[in-house]
C-alpha cells in the first residue's frame, strides 16, 4: 500500500517538473534576442509538498459519545450546561417542570384515600351482610346472597382501580423525584438543543439528541468525503494525523470504510482540501473515521489534516530534491539556484536516493527557502529570475510589435508558410519579385 501511493506521488512529481520546463520555455518565448531571458524558480519546500497526498480536513472527537434524550411529554424547566462545558458523572444537565405534576400527585393521593373509603365501607357492608343473612329467614337468604356477591364484586373492583392508582401515583413521584437529568458519563458537552431552536452545536456535526456528551480519553479523527473524492478511502490502509499548527506533529491512524448510508448536508464547509488551501463544495458528504494507534497530544475538537500514510513521515527528515532538478549527477552535481534575484550554479553534496520518490536527499547547498529552476541549456549564471511565469510571459509579449514580427524573427524578402493564410503559400515569390505600379499608369 506505502509502495503504492509512493508511486504515485513520484508520477505527479515528474508531471509537476514537465510542467516546470515548459514555464521557463514560455518565459525566454519567441523575443529572444530582444527580451531578457528569465529563468522560472520554485522553493525548495513547495517541491517537497508535491511528493505528498492530497489532504482531508478533520476534527478529533471521541471514542464514545452519549446523546441525552428528553421525553417529549414533559417541558424542560432549566438547562443547566452549554456545549463546551466539562462534566462529571451525576453532574446535572437539565431539570424538568414539575409544578403540573405536583398537582396531579395531590389529586392522585386523593383518589387512593377516597378508593380506600369505599373499600372500607364495601368490606363492612359485607360483614353486615353476612351477619344479617345468619338470623334471616329462608325466602330472605337468596336476596341477602345476592346482596353479598355484589358487594363484593364492588369491593374487588375498588381493589383494582386502588392498585392502578397507585401506580400512578409512584409514576408521578418518581418523576417529580427524577427531575434533574444528570451525566452518566465523564466528557465534553458537544451539543445542546435549546427550546424552540436548532441545536447548539460544537465541531460542526447534527444530532437530533437533546444533549451529546463526548467522552473524554481516547479519540477518533473524523473526516468527510464527497462524491467526486469518495474513492480515495479505503477501509483498512494506513492514515496520517498532520497537525495544522505544527506539520511535523503527526499521528498514526487507520481508515475505516465510508458512511454512506447517512450523508451529511455540506453547504457552507469544505472537509476537501489541497497541501495548500481548501476548496469549497456544496455536494452532499460522507462521513468516516480514523482510528488512531495513539491520542496523546491530540485535543477534544481539534482541527487536523487527514493524509495517506504514504511512508513518508518515516523518512530521515531533511531537504529532498527531484533528481530532475540536479545536473551532472553522475560527477559533481550542481542546481541551478537563485541568489539576490539572479541564478548561480550551486554546487550540493548529495546524500540518501529514494528510488520510488526519485528524490535526493541534500546534504547540503540547499535549504527550504532557497529557489531552484529546471536544468536548461540557456539557463547561464547572472539570469533574472521569477516566481510567476505568466507575468514573465506577459512582460515580454508587451516588448513584441503590434503584428507578432520583428526583423530578427521575419529576414528581409522572407516569407514563411506560418505568416500567410492556409492554401496562400503559392506566388509569395512572384509577389516579392513584381515590380510596383502606379495608380497612374
Amino acid at each position: 500500500m506505502d509502495k503504492k501511493y509512493k508511486i504515485i506521488g513520484g508520477v505527479c512529481g515528474a508531471v509537476c517538473i514537465g510542467g516546470l520546463a515548459a514555464g521557463i520555455f514560455f518565459i525566454r518565448g519567441t523575443g529572444e534576442g530582444k527580451t531578457e531571458d528569465m529563468a522560472y524558480v520554485v522553493s525548495v519546500s513547495s517541491m517537497n509538498d508535491m511528493a505528498g497526498t492530497q489532504r482531508l480536513a478533520g476534527v478529533v472527537e471521541s471514542q464514545k459519545t452519549l446523546e441525552v434524550q428528553k421525553d417529549s411529554e414533559r417541558e424542560v424547566k432549566e438547562i443547566l450546561v452549554k456545549a463546551g462545558d466539562d462534566v462529571e458523572v451525576g453532574t446535572p444537565l437539565f431539570t424538568y417542570e414539575t409544578g403540573t405534576l405536583e398537582m396531579d400527585l395531590q389529586q392522585a393521593q386523593l383518589d387512593l384515600e377516597r378508593t380506600d373509603s369505599e373499600m372500607q365501607n364495601l368490606r363492612s357492608q359485607i360483614q353486615q351482610l353476612e351477619k344479617e343473612k345468619k338470623d334471616a329467614p329462608e325466602e330472605e337468604q337468596f336476596s341477602y346472597t345476592t346482596q353479598i356477591q355484589t358487594a363484593q364484586m364492588d369491593l374487588k373492583k375498588s381493589e383494582y382501580e386502588r392498585k392502578a392508582k397507585e401506580v400512578e401515583s409512584n409514576r408521578i413521584k418518581n418523576q417529580i423525584e427524577n427531575s434533574t437529568v444528570t451525566s452518566e458519563m465523564k466528557g465534553v458537552v458537544k451539543s445542546v438543543q435549546e427550546q424552540g431552536q436548532e441545536n447548539s452545536m460544537m465541531y460542526g456535526d447534527s444530532s437530533q439528541a437533546f444533549i451529546t456528551i463526548l467522552a473524554t480519553g481516547e479519540y477518533r479523527v473524523k473526516g468527510r468525503v464527497n462524491e467526486q473524492n469518495i474513492g480515495e478511502i479505503m477501509e483498512g490502509e494506513a492514515a496520517l494525523i498532520r497537525s495544522r499548527v505544527d506539520e511535523d506533529q503527526v499521528w498514526t491512524g487507520t481508515f475505516t470504510a465510508v458512511d454512506t448510508k447517512n450523508p451529511e448536508s455540506n453547504s457552507n464547509m469544505s472537509y476537501y482540501v489541497s497541501s495548500d488551501d481548501s476548496s469549497q463544495t456544496t455536494s452532499t458528504s460522507y462521513p468516516f473515521y480514523v482510528d488512531l494507534n495513539s491520542s496523546q497530544g491530540l485535543l477534544l475538537g481539534q482541527h487536523v489534516y487527514i493524509e495517506h500514510d504514504t511512508g513518508l513521515s518515516q523518512r530521515e527528515p531533511g531537504i529532498w530534491l527531484s533528481e530532475a532538478f540536479i545536473a551532472d549527477l553522475d560527477k559533481k552535481p550542481y542546481v541551478w539556484a537563485e541568489k539576490d534575484g539572479v541564478l548561480e550554479k550551486r554546487n550540493v553534496i548529495l546524500g540518501t536516493y529514494d528510488a520510488e520518490m526519485m528524490q535526493y536527499k541534500i546534504e547540503d547547498g540547499l535549504d527550504n527557502k532557497d529557489y531552484v529552476a529546471y536544468p536548461q541549456d540557456f539557463l547561464k549564471e547572472g539570469m533574472k529570475t521569477t516566481y510567476d511565469p505568466a507575468q514573465a510571459y506577459t512582460e515580454e509579449s508587451e516588448t513584441m510589435p503590434e503584428n507578432g514580427l520583428t526583423e530578427e524573427t521575419l529576414p528581409e524578402g522572407e516569407i514563411t508558410e506560418e505568416v500567410l493564410p492556409e492554401g496562400e503559400t503559392e506566388g509569395a515569390e512572384e509577389l516579392l519579385d513584381e515590380p510596383e505600379v502606379s495608380p497612374g499608369l
